[in-house]
């Protein structure tokens, strides 16, 4: 299934911006959340195909957001990618358990993000 609606979930203005423009680019809808609340209410509206998740953020971390996300029966098909700063293998390592899809380090790759996407699709 193609992926056409992202929720990209980040602290970072300039990096929403990015990632929003990035995906716009490619006919995908963009919505975004700032934080773990957030994250939720934009969930309820729409489901995504797709979320993209910063890590380093105010409140709960996207590593807690995406284990709750992943552990909720109503979004656990929902892939997460990660998007992340923390650079280190364990913190991509811990990603991974904690139910994300892909991992990538920024500053984000526009052809690694685009080959993490295809793969899910």
């Amino acid at each position: 299934m193609p992926i056409q609606k992202v929720l990209v979930v980040d602290d970072s203005k300039t990096e929403l911006m990015f990632l929003t423009d990035l995906l716009q680019k490619k006919g995908m809808q963009v919505r975004t959340a700032e934080n773990a609340d957030e994250a939720f209410r934009r969930l309820a509206e729409e489901k995504p195909d797709l979320i993209l998740m910063d890590v380093v953020m105010p409140g709960q971390n996207g590593f807690q957001l995406t284990r709750a996300i992943t552990r909720d029966p109503l979004y656990a098909d929902v892939p997460i990618i990660m998007c992340t700063s923390k650079n280190q293998e364990t913190d991509r390592v811990w990603g991974m358990r904690q139910g994300a899809r892909g991992y990538i380090t920024k500053p984000v790759d526009p052809a690694e993000l685009q080959a993490k996407i295809d793969a899910l699709s």
